[in-house]
C-alpha cells in the first residue's frame, strides 16, 4: 500500500495520540494441566494455563510485572519477533541482554509495539517454553487491511511432551553409549492445537476469517491442511505479504514461525471439517536415519466446527514424505511494500554450522567456535565498559561476537554441514530472504536469482547439508542479535557499534539492571 508523506506524518500523529500503557500483571507458577489426558507439571501465568494472548494496538507500551514463582527455576521473557528497538535490555534473553530473574525475583518488562502483526512471547530459559510458557501478541493496526476479513482467530500448534524438558534435556545429553536416545532429540508425545487436544474452533457460514498461526512447538515444523477449504497468505512473520493462493501447496510452519492466513467458510452448515497438522517426519526421522516407534502417531487432528449436532469427519489422508507434496517455498512470496534488495553491503559473515561435541555431549560450532554463557549479560558488559574497549571482540569471551557499525549493511551466509534442518531466528530485526537451496543443494558459492524485491521474516528454515543468504540493515544500536536452534543450538552475537552505549538503550541512567528488584 503506497501513502504519501502527508498521509504518513498524518497517520503518525493520530498513533501517538492513540496509544496506551497496556498493563499485565504476571505470577508465573507451576500448574497440573492435562491438555492430552496426561496430567503434568506445566509453567502457567496466574494459576492458569495455557497462558493468555496479548492483543495490543500498534503504538501502545505493552507493561508486564513478571514475579518469578516457580521456586526452582530462574527465568526471562523474550518478546519474539518484537524489535525492541533502542530497548535491548527488554529482549528477555539471560546471559544475554539481562540477568536471570532467580525465584521471588520481580521485573518490570517495558515493550513498545512499534510493528503490526503477528508475533509470540516464551520463556527464553532451556526448556521452559515446551513446558508451557508461551502465548501469542497479536500487534493490531489502526490502518485498514488492504484485504477484506470479517473476523480474526489465533491458532497455535505445538509438540507436546509427557516429561518436563528439563529432564528430557539431560537425558538427550548423556555422552556416549549411555545416552537413552542415542544422541538423537527425544520424540513428542501429542500435537496441541491452542494448547489443547482435539480442539474445536467454531465458525460462521459465509465469513473471511484472519488467522494468526503461531508455530509454538519445540523439535519439528509442522504441516498445516484445513480440510476441503482454501487459504491465502498475506503476512508471514509481521510482515505483510502479497497474498498468495495456497493450494494445490501445503503449509508447512518451523519453530517460531508466524503465518497470517485468509480462509472464507462455506455457506453449507450440514458438516464439519478437518483441520490437519503433521509433524515434519523427515526431521525427526528420515534424516535422522531412524524408525518411528511401532504404533507412533506423528499427526493431530482438530476441527473446524460448522455444527455440533454433525459428526466429526476423519482426517484428511496426507503423507508428508511423499516427494510428489508440493510445500509452499516461502521465500518466493513478495512484501507488499516491495522493500527492494538492500544494497551495497558492508560485511558479510559466512557462518559453517557443524553438530558436535562438547566433552562428549551434542552441540553445534559455528566456524568451529562454540557459544559459552558470560558471568555477566553481555550487553552489561558493553554499556559498563569504556566506548572504545567495547569494541574489541575479545572483551566479550566465548560468545563469538561481531562488532558492526550503525546503519551497516550486513549478510549472513549460513552453511549447514548437517543431514538436518533447523530454524534460525534473528533478534532484533526481520532480514530479507536472498536465496535458499532446496535439501541437498550444497554450500554457498555464489548468487542465484536473487529478488529486487525480497522476501522478509525474522524466523528461517535451513535445509539439510544446504544453505541460506539473508541481509539486513543493523539499524538497532547496541543489540546483541541472536540466532538459535529451538532444541539444542549455537548462538552467535552482533553488536552494533553506538558512539555511548549505555545512552542506546532507553533507560536514562544506563543502569539496566535497576529493572530488577528483590
Amino acid at each position: 500500500m503506497i501513502r504519501t508523506l502527508t498521509t504518513l506524518g498524518l497517520y503518525g500523529f493520530v498513533q501517538q495520540a492513540l496509544s496506551r500503557n497496556v498493563y499485565l500483571d504476571w505470577n508465573i507458577t507451576w500448574v497440573t494441566a492435562a491438555p492430552d489426558g496426561y496430567a503434568r507439571p506445566v509453567i502457567g501465568i496466574n494459576g492458569h494455563w495455557p497462558c493468555p494472548q496479548i492483543d495490543v494496538d500498534v503504538g501502545d507500551n505493552l507493561i508486564v510485572d513478571v514475579y518469578n514463582g516457580l521456586g526452582n527455576e530462574s527465568t526471562g521473557i523474550h518478546w519474539h519477533g518484537l524489535h525492541q528497538n533502542y530497548n535491548g535490555y527488554m529482549d528477555g534473553v539471560p546471559g544475554v541482554t539481562q540477568c536471570e530473574l532467580h525465584p521471588n525475583q520481580r521485573m518490570r518488562y517495558v515493550v513498545p509495539m512499534n510493528q503490526t502483526g503477528t508475533y509470540w512471547y516464551h520463556s527464553h530459559e532451556p526448556g521452559q517454553y515446551p513446558d508451557g510458557l508461551r502465548g501469542p501478541i497479536i500487534v493490531h493496526d489502526n490502518v485498514p487491511a488492504p484485504y477484506h476479513y470479517d473476523e480474526e482467530m489465533t491458532l497455535t500448534l505445538s509438540d507436546w511432551y509427557h516429561v518436563q524438558i528439563p529432564v528430557l534435556l539431560d537425558e538427550f545429553i548423556v555422552p556416549g553409549d549411555h545416552a537413552p536416545y542415542g544422541g538423537l532429540e527425544p520424540l513428542p508425545d501429542a500435537i496441541l492445537f491452542n494448547d489443547m487436544h482435539n480442539t474445536k474452533i467454531s465458525v460462521k457460514p459465509g465469513t473471511t476469517y484472519l488467522i494468526h498461526v503461531v508455530c509454538m512447538g519445540n523439535f519439528p515444523g509442522h504441516a498445516l491442511v484445513i480440510d476441503d477449504h482454501d487459504m491465502t497468505i498475506v503476512g508471514m512473520d509481521g510482515i505483510a505479504v502479497e497474498p498468495h493462493f495456497l493450494p494445490p501447496q501445503y503449509l508447512r510452519v518451523a519453530v517460531g514461525q508466524r503465518v497470517d492466513i485468509l480462509l472464507t467458510t462455506k455457506n453449507d452448515t450440514s458438516k464439519n471439517y478437518a483441520i490437519w497438522d503433521g509433524l515434519d517426519i523427515d526431521e525427526m526421522f528420515v534424516q535422522e536415519g531412524r524408525s518411528p516407534p511401532p504404533g507412533y502417531n506423528p499427526n493431530g487432528t482438530a476441527w473446524l466446527m460448522y455444527n455440533e449436532d454433525a459428526p466429526l469427519p476423519p482426517p484428511p489422508i496426507i503423507h508428508v514424505n511423499n516427494a510428489s507434496l508440493d510445500f509452499l517455498d516461502d521465500v518466493t512470496l513478495t512484501p507488499i511494500d516491495n522493500l527492494p534488495l538492500i544494497d551495497p553491503i558492508q560485511h558479510q559473515f559466512i557462518f559453517d554450522v557443524y553438530p558436535t561435541t562438547v566433552d562428549g555431549k551434542p552441540a553445534y560450532s559455528i566456524n568451529n567456535m562454540t557459544y559459552n554463557a558470560p558471568d555477566s549479560p553481555t550487553l552489561y558488559t558493553a554499556i559498563y565498559s569504556d566506548p572504545d574497549a567495547c569494541l574489541d571482540p575479545e572483551l566479550y569471551g566465548d560468545v563469538n561476537p561481531f562488532v558492526v557499525n550503525y546503519g551497516d549493511v550486513v549478510e549472513i551466509v549460513l552453511n549447514n554441514h548437517h543431514d538436518n534442518l533447523h530454524p534460525w531466528h534473528l533478534h532484533g530485526h526481520d532480514f530479507q530472504v536472498l536465496q535458499r537451496t532446496y535439501p541437498y543443494g550444497g554450500f554457498f558459492d555464489g548468487y542465484r536469482n536473487v529478488s529486487a524485491t525480497p522476501m522478509r521474516r525474522d524466523t528461517l528454515m535451513v535445509e539439510p547439508m544446504g544453505h541460506f543468504v539473508i541481509r539486513f540493515r543493523a539499524m538497532n544500536p547496541d543489540k546483541f542479535a541472536e540466532t538459535l536452534n529451538p532444541a539444542i543450538g549455537p548462538h552467535w552475537l552482533l553488536r552494533h557499534r553506538h558512539s555511548d552505549p549505555a545512552s542506546a538503550q532507553n533507560d536514562p541512567n544506563g543502569h539496566a539492571h535497576d529493572m530488577y528488584t528483590s
